[in-house]
């Protein structure tokens, strides 16, 4: 079974109590419709699990196949430069069909964040560099789709919509 490469680290995208017991990470693209599934079950692992579950997020653009794949995953990174990462996950992902490049802009506006910072950002090769470090990492766990889920480092190959019975048991 594949594991997880790299394990989690400092510079994941983390949420969740840190003493958690139960560690889920998610490869995902923010313009897969699977993803946006996965985002509302996600959200109610959190709901149910609560201080039990930390959630990690990777980038795992899959640009030949979705337009606005990559633009959606830097904007993130660029929220979460001014402290506004989860903010703009859960907005792209609520928000889905929405998904261009001036939609993402309106969003950094709806969050207060410093717009040039935000385009400057953007742009940034460092950016893309952690975007694209996500996007390897996930090829050498094993990802070839997106969801793709570790359960406690180990790839969970089940249904991502019975993850909840699955963590029950």
């Amino acid at each position: 079974m594949p594991t997880l490469i790299p394990p989690i680290n400092a510079l994941d995208h983390i949420i969740g109590a840190p003493d958690a017991t139960i560690e889920v990470v998610e490869y995902g693209d923010f313009q897969c419709p699977y993803c946006r599934e996965a985002f509302f079950v996600v959200k109610q692992l959190q709901e149910r699990f609560a201080d039990k579950l930390r959630f990690v997020f990777r980038n795992f653009p899959l640009s030949e196949a979705h337009e606005f794949a990559m633009d959606a995953a830097l904007a993130a990174e660029a929220a979460a430069k001014q402290n506004r990462f989860w903010e703009m996950h859960d907005a792209i992902y609520n928000r889905q069909p929405e998904l261009n490049e001036a939609f993402l802009l309106r969003l950094a506006a709806d969050f207060d964040l410093d717009l040039r910072k935000f385009a400057d950002d953007m742009e940034s090769p460092a950016l893309l560099s952690r975007v694209e470090a996500d996007f390897e990492s996930g090829v050498r766990s094993g990802v070839n789709g997106t969801p793709t889920f570790y359960l406690d480092g180990k790839r969970y190959n089940g249904d991502y919509r019975v993850l909840s019975s699955f963590l029950d048991s």
